[in-house]
Formats: C-alpha cells, sequence, structure tokens
C-alpha cells in the first residue's frame, strides 16, 4: 500500500478538497468497515491510511509537494513500516493532529448520519373532543400540561441568579468527552456530549435552587391550542416545541388528536354538509317552502311540485368553510307516505289513478 497513490485510493483527483476528501472516506468507509457485510479488512486499512494523510492539511500538503516521500501516513511511508491502526487512532483529535471525530465520520456506517443531530426532547400526545359545530368553524382550546419545560428561575442555565459560570472539570469546558474502545481494528476513539455540563461546556458556581441545577423543571403549564376550521374527525395537530424541554437540547413537540363528536341531524362529507328532509306526499307533488336546520340556522329551501324521493336539492355556500369560501349544503328529499287514508282521499287518488297518473 505505501506506494498507491492516496488520491487513487479515495478515488479522487489530486488536490482534492478537504471535503471531497471527507465525503470519499465517508462513502468508502460505508461500504469496507469490516463491522458491514460488505466489509473488507485490509481495503478499509487502506483508504483509513490515505484519509490519515489527506484528511490533515498540513500532511497533505507535504504529500502534495513530496508524495511518499514524506513519513507522515502514521509510520506509513517508505521509512516506515506500513500504516499502523492504533498510531492512526491515537493521533486522531490530538493537537496537531487532523480532527478525527469517529461519530462524523462513520456515523452513517451505523445509520447516523453524519454528525449527531441535536438533542430533543420527548414528544407529548394528547386527545380533544370537539363539538360539530367546533370542528366545522374552528375554535380554541386551553389545556393544562404537566411537563419537563425550561426552569423560569434560572432560564435554563442551571444556575443561581448572579452566580459565574466556571469550566466544566469533566470535559475541561470543551463540552465533549473522547471516549476509547477496542474494536477489529484495535482502538477506536469517539466522541460524545459531556453529561455534566450537556455539552455547554460549562458549570454554575451556584447551582439553581428551583431546579437543582439541572436547567429543567417539572410545572404545570396551560397551552392555547388554535383549531382551525374544518378539521377532521381523527387528524392531528402539530405544535412544534411544546413538548418536554431536555437541557441544551430542542424540545419536543405537542400532538393533538382530534375527535368529533356527531351532529343528530347533519352529517359531513369532505367540504359537504347534508341532512336529510321529510316531506308530505301532497308538497312532493305540488310543490311547497321548507325550513332546513343549518349550521348558520334556519334556511328556507322550495321543493319543486314533482319532485322524487331521493333526490337532493343545494343551499350554497352552507357547508365546511375552505379558505375564503365555503362548501355547499345538500339536503335529502324523504317523502313521507301517508299509512291510512280517508275515504275522500281514497277517492281522489282513484280519479288520479283513473286518468293515469
Amino acid at each position: 500500500m505505501a506506494q498507491n497513490d492516496y488520491y487513487n485510493t479515495l478515488g479522487l483527483q489530486k488536490g482534492a478538497s478537504k471535503d471531497e476528501v471527507k465525503k470519499a472516506f465517508r462513502k468508502m468507509a460505508a461500504q469496507y468497515h469490516p463491522d458491514k457485510k460488505t466489509g473488507d479488512e485490509a481495503k478499509f486499512k487502506e483508504i483509513s491510511e490515505a484519509y490519515s494523510v489527506l484528511g490533515d492539511e498540513k500532511k497533505k500538503a507535504e504529500y502534495d509537494t513530496y508524495g511518499h516521500a514524506f513519513n507522515g501516513a502514521g509510520g506509513g511511508g517508505q521509512q516506515g513500516g506500513g500504516f499502523n491502526w492504533s498510531d492512526f487512532q491515537q493521533q486522531a483529535g490530538q493537537q496537531g493532529g487532523f480532527e478525527f471525530d469517529m461519530n462524523d465520520i462513520f456515523g452513517d456506517v451505523f445509520g447516523g448520519g453524519g454528525r449527531q443531530r441535536q438533542a430533543r426532547g420527548r414528544d407529548i400526545s394528547i386527545d380533544i373532543e370537539l363539538q360539530f359545530e367546533d370542528a366545522i368553524f374552528g375554535t380554541s382550546r386551553k389545556v393544562l400540561l404537566t411537563k419537563n419545560s425550561t426552569c423560569k428561575e434560572c432560564d435554563g442555565s442551571g444556575g443561581k441568579k448572579g452566580t459565574e459560570m466556571a469550566d466544566c472539570t469533566t470535559c475541561n469546558g470543551q463540552g465533549k468527552v473522547r471516549e476509547v474502545r477496542q474494536s477489529l481494528m484495535g482502538q477506536v476513539q469517539t466522541v460524545r456530549e459531556c453529561n455534566v455540563c450537556t455539552g455547554r461546556g460549562k458549570v454554575p458556581k451556584e447551582t439553581c435552587g428551583h431546579c437543582a441545577g439541572a436547567g429543567i423543571a417539572r410545572v404545570e403549564e396551560e397551552v392555547e391550542i388554535n383549531i382551525p376550521a374544518g378539521i377532521q374527525n381523527g387528524e392531528m395537530i402539530r405544535m412544534t416545541g411544546r413538548g418536554e424541554a431536555i437541557p441544551n437540547g430542542a424540545a419536543g413537540d405537542l400532538y393533538i388528536k382530534i375527535h368529533v363528536k356527531g351532529h343528530k341531524t347533519i352529517q359531513r362529507d369532505g367540504s359537504t354538509l347534508q341532512s336529510m328532509l321529510h316531506v308530505k306526499l301532497s308538497d312532493a307533488l305540488l310543490g311547497n317552502v321548507y325550513k332546513v336546520e343549518t349550521l348558520d340556522g334556519a334556511v328556507e329551501i322550495k321543493i319543486p311540485a314533482g319532485i322524487t324521493h331521493g333526490e337532493k336539492l343545494r343551499i350554497k355556500g352552507k357547508g365546511v368553510p375552505q379558505g375564503n369560501s365555503r362548501g355547499d349544503f345538500m339536503v335529502k328529499i324523504e317523502i313521507d307516505l301517508p299509512k291510512k287514508l280517508s275515504r275522500k282521499a281514497k277517492k281522489i287518488i282513484e280519479e288520479l289513478k283513473s286518468e293515469g297518473i
């Protein structure tokens, strides 16, 4: 491997940028890492040796000038005895060496996707029941939640008001701690957030008495929920950042699941509302005017002569709000047939029958 060109090893052109080098290494590491099914330990050591040089600006500059004549690849090169993985790991992150964060380089190898995402608090889910009318026209609700929130006394710092902040002794003010573990290639150094200062690098000299220095307190918090017009049964509302808080991280989200109660006479079909209207036989034959109950109140509707059973009439603009407009209200006609007929009524119907009606 000592005589191989490091740029070729990573599939790059000479003079590739630092970002291009890192991107190429991460892609090949994901393929050849020994812990993967497609792993190849020998190939992985080759690309790691190449990255140990090209990933460090000083060594890269020397390599671009002198090639393998310089002794910079962790003991590799012509003057060394080949690539030494342990030396590579020990150099990682040391002052004067290149910055090597295993969470950054190997994150996507094991599904981490590169740098770790910012820590996030737990999401909260609640259920709310609405009256039919409130779901159609929209409303607001206030709910009382007991959850972890940023401490109002110290504003999340964990320190007593007015106290000074000092460097964390666990991470020496860096906010991160390095850990070394054994792997197939020897010692692997990883970087994680310091759990003492929660990544801030600073700790208060005097802790907050309200939250005991955690920066987070368990409190009851009133949350106002704006429910949009036209929301449907089973829909979810998401309120970003209104879930549980954590130190030095983003709060989770609040999810509200909506349950809509039914209406005694009105049903919903998308943006349309509908109901049934019982009409007398004589009115169905001769026509008349009826009142229909909508969510906006009673509306008069004309029943045309000769309407049939099951026919629908439309009332425009009395349905579900949609932006600046509204859907329609449909009225299904139910013709009520008399169960008993008087002699006079029978005679009239017989006369109609004789006329072919």
